[in-house]
């Protein structure tokens, strides 16, 4: 399974939060683009990118579903409307010798935020990917957003004490590159 369902299947997908708020979950589809996007630049807003092209968000998402390469949930509060999503990457662990996802992507909106959105979100995505066979999912956020890390943990994830190296190739200059024949 590649995370997707259909519709009726994922408005099924029903929630408590705190005091029994309802969260409703379905994945995006195209004509979920715009709220989508509005959400990722909340979500690319607080993690401090700075977007130049305000049409790049919806751009991005577009062409992720276009290209099939994820998917993309969005859960709604009824009363505060859809307030928050999470999108996914299906990929190989060579360790695992199997599939995996990666949860790229997790962001609930201030007015969602203590409704139970992000887990709901979380679950899901859970849910699915055993569902799939996967072998697990992965995820990382920033070393201070120390709300998500409680929530990750709470719901069965474990900090890794792997290594995290990344090569900013957009930041590289030009003195790196080596000549391949």
């Amino acid at each position: 399974m590649n995370g997707r369902t259909t519709r009726d299947e994922a408005v099924a997908r029903e929630g408590s939060g705190p005091a029994g708020t309802k969260v409703v979950l379905r994945q995006a589809g195209e004509a979920d683009l715009d709220v989508a996007a509005e959400l990722f630049r909340g979500y690319l807003e607080f993690y401090e990118v700075e977007v130049t092209d305000p049409d790049r968000p919806r751009a991005f998402l577009a062409e992720r579903l276009r290209a099939g390469d994820s998917f993309i949930l969005l859960a709604e509060v009824p009363g505060a409307g859809v307030v928050g999503f999470t999108q996914v990457y299906p990929m190989i662990s060579s360790l695992a010798m199997q599939a995996s996802w990666l949860l790229g992507d997790l962001y609930v909106a201030p007015p969602g935020r203590r409704t139970g959105a992000g887990r709901a979100l979380l679950r899901e995505v859970v849910r699915r990917a055993r569902e799939a066979g996967v072998s697990g999912v992965q995820l990382e956020t920033a070393y201070d957003n120390h709300v998500a890390q409680g929530l990750y943990e709470a719901e069965g994830f474990v900090r890794e004490e792997f290594h995290v190296y990344f090569h900013d190739l957009a930041e590289a200059g030009t003195g790196a590159e080596a000549e391949v024949r």
